[in-house]
């Protein structure tokens, strides 16, 4: 099972909950496209839910980079809530970890971008 993304308004921050495995070819590019079509829509906060993703590959990692990147040269920003201990883990060893600010409550998250 590739990702399947949704998105839902909390103020205005665009939560995006990712379910699923992120990895090459479906995955990656369903992720990349979701992030790059809210960034071109005006949409500036993001927040990416990866509670229920089982599995992310360095395809993945590569597309959240990009995807952090896309929306950071428009003035906008992506923080990450809910990682799974797999993606904690993957997101330490690569070092990402200090890059993506990382939240365990949602509230907390919105909150933070005000």
């Amino acid at each position: 099972m590739s990702v399947k993304m949704t998105t839902r308004q909390v103020g205005d921050v665009t939560v995006v909950d990712a379910v699923g495995r992120i990895t090459l070819g479906d995955g990656a590019s369903t992720f990349r496209d979701t992030i790059r079509d809210l960034a071109a829509g005006g949409k500036k906060k993001l927040l990416l839910n990866l509670a229920e993703v089982s599995y992310i590959d360095s395809s993945g990692i590569g597309e959240m980079v990009s995807g952090f990147t896309t929306v950071t040269n428009q003035g906008g920003q992506v923080k990450l809530l809910n990682l799974t201990k797999r993606v904690k883990d993957l997101l330490q060893i690569t070092k990402l970890y200090t890059v993506f600010e990382v939240f365990e409550d949602e509230a907390a998250a919105v909150r933070s971008y005000s």
